[in-house]
């Protein structure tokens, strides 16, 4: 069971309101500098952050290093040792200057959650993450049945990941309002729609394969004219779960958005595992779309609408974070005459 330290959960109440409404981070980012801060509490036992001492943070650094990931049991990657060090080095810096705190730590405190520059180097290093190819993703949709609305629906996502690319999150919580499939576009407002840095992103359909576009718009005509759904309700609706004949099961599809994007996950891991097929997150999608953008968009000026279109303000990001090419590929264009 948890130790719970009121003096320092009263403290970190307050951070938190800091993080949320000064730095104003969103909700995911201030529960993950939580965890890392309760990370570090429990490595001193839940005493209180006024005994802070440096020697506490060395000892963390190194029990860090050789911690395992509750998820796989592995020991923990850099990356996630160096967002762990900074969400503690952000705390007691702003730490520093409260009262009953600042005569005990100073702001240079903060820098002891620095990690080495060896570690530093491991953690930035940007790893090639895999993504299907729009073979796998055709095979996958083909195989893909469509006896129920739920089938019907887990398709209409995979279409709509293939002429959007848009981010899972941001899916879950769209509804038809912001679809428009006589204009052929999608207008993610980030005052409804949950997507990356509350960015509004308007979003046209991408000419990858007509197969795709088809059975989308047939989602869209199918909610509106036989569901008869309404411009608030969800593009891609839950399940609904009820008793039927003194059992659970399936009643159709809810009138509200998801509250987060598991079932989005789920349900597109499934449809490549039923086609026998690796698995891939819905992200792995705008992989594979830059890939195809880089032939089908081949001017700077047409790459660069693409760019925009998934949602990137810069090309720079789209051609940095979705297109690395490996030492091979750098040597065979380096070396071509």
């Amino acid at each position: 069971m948890r130790k719970i330290n009121e003096e320092n959960e009263r403290i970190k109440r307050k951070y938190f309101h800091y993080l949320r409404n000064a730095k104003r981070k969103d909700k995911s980012s201030v529960l993950k500098a939580a965890q890392a801060i309760q990370r570090f509490e429990a490595s001193i036992g839940h005493a209180s952050f006024k005994t802070f001492k440096i020697e506490q943070v060395v000892r963390f650094r190194d029990k860090l290093e050789t911690a395992k990931s509750k998820a796989t049991g592995k020991p923990l990657s850099k990356s996630t040792i160096a967002s762990i060090l900074a969400a503690n080095k952000d705390f007691i810096f702003w730490l520093a200057d409260k009262p009953g705190y600042k005569s005990r730590i100073g702001y240079s405190d903060a820098d002891y959650f620095n990690m080495d520059a060896k570690g530093q180097r491991i953690a930035r290093t940007v790893r090639e993450s895999p993504y299907p190819s729009l073979e796998m993703v055709r095979y996958t949709f083909d195989a893909m049945p469509t006896t129920t609305e739920i089938q019907r629906r887990d398709k209409a996502l995979i279409a709509f990941l293939m002429i959007t690319g848009a981010r899972d999150g941001a899916i879950a919580s769209m509804r038809l309002k912001h679809v428009n499939v006589v204009d052929n576009y999608v207008f993610q407002d980030a005052r409804e729609v949950r997507t990356k840095g509350s960015k509004t992103i308007t979003t046209f359909f991408l000419p990858v394969d007509p197969a795709y576009t088809s059975n989308f718009i047939a989602w869209v005509q199918y909610l509106q004219q036989k569901r008869l759904f309404g411009p608030d309700d969800p593009l891609f609706p839950p399940l609904e779960i009820g008793h039927r004949n003194g059992e659970f099961a399936v009643l159709g599809l809810k009138r509200e958005i998801y509250s987060n994007s598991n079932a989005i996950r789920k349900a597109i891991k499934n449809a490549f595992q039923k086609a026998g097929l690796p698995t891939f997150t819905p992200h792995a999608f705008r992989k594979t779309l830059v890939k195809w953008a880089s032939d089908a968009y081949q001017t700077v000026e047409a790459f660069k609408a693409f760019s925009q279109n998934i949602g990137h303000s810069s090309v720079v990001t789209t051609a940095s974070a979705y297109m690395p090419v490996s030492i091979e590929r750098q040597a065979e264009i380096v070396l071509k005459k």
